[in-house]
């Protein structure tokens, strides 16, 4: 909605509820407007307003949620950003592989202040002398920010950077040996997770899933193919003792008593070994291959999700 009709809306509603105050009715006004929010995104993605194309810049709602829909291209690369049209706050991201992490670290740009629209100065029954005017507009500014950071923590108990610090020490990881792919806060099954994606310099990829609230681990599940322990004879299926030993490798303190539903099976003409390992509040699910031993596919979940 332009400008003027936000306040065109404010300036009824004061009307109509006897001068109570327009910065109450409605939270359209308190939105940091779509240039802020441009803005932003180009400063997460590091990359000049020169430099920039954009192609959508609007905004939309989701989940209840209002936001900015911000994407642009810039040097050949595309980006697409989603900006909490309330506090600035970058809640999805989707950009270049780079190899550079900060390119997909959203929130850390509610560390810096957020651009605010300042709105015009509406006509009240009697005009305020300056020094009030000043005193006005600085408790204003204040309660604009009491309000934005609640909101933040209404949205999510934890911050985007915190999420990544999460799914990294989990997987045994730093953030000089990923590259991410993806770290935006979604909505499953009626509550708030970031869904952080990165891989390896070899090409593990790792997919989390994590409580935005707690910071829980919901679920998560990483492509293996890339790991193959040690070869065994060519062209010798490796046993069943052997695929459990592999998958327990993973999992450390679980044993064979662990493995449920295990089982032979073929999958296009390959030899594979399927099975699930319940330990410690979560749910494995592996899928191993009969000849090399190379993990394919490896699935996890906590229980009672």
């Amino acid at each position: 909605m332009k400008r003027n009709a936000i306040y065109g809306l404010c300036a009824a509603a004061m009307l109509m509820a006897g001068l109570s105050g327009c910065g109450q009715q409605g939270s359209q006004a308190e939105y940091i407007g779509i240039d802020a929010a441009k803005a932003i995104a180009l400063e997460s993605a590091g990359v000049s307003e020169a430099n920039a194309s954009f192609s959508t810049a609007g905004l939309d709602k989701q989940n209840g949620m209002d936001f900015y829909a911000v994407d642009f291209t810039a040097n050949g690369q595309s980006y697409e950003y989603d900006i909490d049209a309330v506090t600035g706050v970058v809640i999805s991201s989707v950009t270049p592989q780079s190899g550079n992490e900060q390119v997909t670290a959203g929130v850390e740009t509610s560390a810096t202040p957020v651009p605010q629209a300042t709105p015009a100065a509406t006509p009240a029954a009697s005009t305020p002398n300056t020094a009030n005017t000043g005193a006005t507009n600085t408790g204003t500014q204040q309660n604009t920010t009491t309000q934005q950071n609640n909101n933040t923590q209404t949205t999510a108990g934890i911050t985007e950077s915190r999420a990544k610090e999460i799914a990294l020490a989990d997987a045994g990881l730093s953030s000089s040996q990923v590259t991410f792919i993806k770290s935006k806060l979604d909505w499953d099954d009626g509550r708030q997770v970031y869904d952080v994606e990165f891989y390896t310099s070899d090409y593990k990829e790792y997919d989390y899933e994590i409580d935005a609230s707690t910071g829980k681990i919901v679920s998560y599940d990483y492509d293996a193919e890339s790991y193959t322990p040690p070869a065994t004879s060519s062209g010798t299926a490796i046993t069943a003792d052997q695929a459990k030993q592999i998958a327990l490798a993973e999992v450390p303190g679980a044993t064979t008593s662990d493995i449920y539903e295990f089982k032979l099976d073929r999958d296009d003409g390959r030899l594979e070994y399927e099975g699930s390992i319940y330990y410690g509040g979560m749910e494995y699910e592996f899928t191993i291959d009969g000849y090399s031993g190379a993990i394919r596919e490896w699935e996890v979940e906590r229980w009672g999700y």
